[in-house]
């Protein structure tokens, strides 16, 4: 089992009815990613991912470094075809958690079945890890999840975490900071 904190140029909050195109296509042309429209998907590259939170609201991870985006015209030409944006950076902690027994040791404290058959690449959902609000995120095939949970949860995450591993009898390899959505 291996848990690595994850470190992220941006975390922000898409918002809009994509209902509306030309919030969509200006969603899409500032992300480079396809906005993900079904629920419980995610669209990614190597260092993006943006998540389905709700019909209207989208949290879009920079896994990079983040320079060539600039945060205030980003916000302005959303505004300006009808959706906002938040910066959530700093509102979330997050793992990225693997090993052939990572849907087993997370479902010892989350209610969603997080098994491949269940929760297939792409997918994510809000639930509990324990008795914490989580985000589970699965960007490839491998065996891995991305973790988050609100900052101010941020240790109880890590013990929450580190117990369910030792539970199912896993050891946890070297905690290390994590720049892409890469094993």
């Amino acid at each position: 089992m291996r848990l690595a904190e994850l470190r992220w140029a941006f975390a922000w909050n898409l918002r809009g009815d994509a209902s509306v195109s030309a919030f969509v296509s200006e969603a899409q042309r500032m992300t480079g990613l396809a906005l993900p429209l079904a629920p419980c998907t995610a669209t990614r590259t190597a260092a993006r991912s943006l998540l389905w939170l709700g019909p209207r609201s989208w949290l879009w991870i920079d896994g990079a470094d983040g320079a060539n985006t600039d945060f205030d015209a980003a916000r302005n030409a959303l505004n300006a075809v009808g959706g906002a944006l938040f910066d959530s950076s700093a509102a979330y902690a997050g793992w990225l958690v693997s090993g052939a027994l990572v849907a087993t040791v997370l479902n010892r404290g989350c209610p969603l079945d997080l098994r491949p058959r269940a929760f297939g690449a792409g997918r994510c959902a809000q639930s509990l890890l324990g008795h914490l609000p989580a985000l589970f995120y699965r960007p490839n095939e491998r065996p891995l999840f991305v973790v988050m949970v609100p900052r101010s949860l941020a240790t109880d995450g890590g013990h929450c975490l580190r117990g369910y591993a030792e539970a199912e009898g896993c050891t946890i390899d070297a905690v290390t900071p994590f720049g892409r959505f890469e094993a």
